[in-house]
């Protein structure tokens, strides 16, 4: 090595980690006034935080839980609404498994599976949201009236 060249400088060598999970931890929580037009904003706000967390636009996953969130804010709306007041949208995202909360006010109302009728339009949404995703179910406030519906959709690697 001639007096005028340096040595390179020396790189610490970094540990390795561990793989990351798909997605970081995220939560996002708001209340919708119980009508359609409350259900719409949760869907359209689902979706906006969804692609903030990268899962983008068009990908099934934003897709499917873009329409969980729709059908379990319709339900709410139309089944769980109670005058004056609102329901609740929960979004979790922890590793590769993404959760779907909605409450409602009304805690008589218990949603269940049932075979729609051939000649309604209405009566698919628990199904849809049972066909999409990996678990799904309710449990009743513990805080005052009303009812949680929850859905779980496992994504995995990408």
């Amino acid at each position: 090595m001639n007096s005028d060249q340096s040595p390179l400088p020396v790189r610490p060598v970094r540990p390795v980690r561990p793989a990351q999970p798909r997605f970081p931890w995220h939560h996002f929580t708001m209340r919708f006034s119980s009508t359609p037009r409350g259900a719409r904003l949760a869907r359209r706000l689902a979706g906006e935080r969804l692609d903030a967390w990268g899962i983008a636009y068009g990908s099934d996953a934003h897709d499917e839980l873009t329409l969980i969130v729709a059908e379990l804010s319709a339900n709410a709306v139309r089944h769980g609404r109670v005058p004056g007041r609102d329901f609740r949208l929960r979004l979790s995202a922890e590793g590769a498994t993404l959760r779907v909360e909605v409450t409602d006010s009304r805690g008589e109302s218990i949603p269940a599976l049932t075979e729609p009728s051939n000649d309604l339009d209405a009566g698919r949404g628990l199904l849809l949201v049972a066909a999409l995703t990996d678990r799904w179910g309710w449990y009743p406030c513990v805080d005052g009236p009303g009812k949680t519906v929850w859905a779980v959709l496992d994504v995995g690697p990408s």
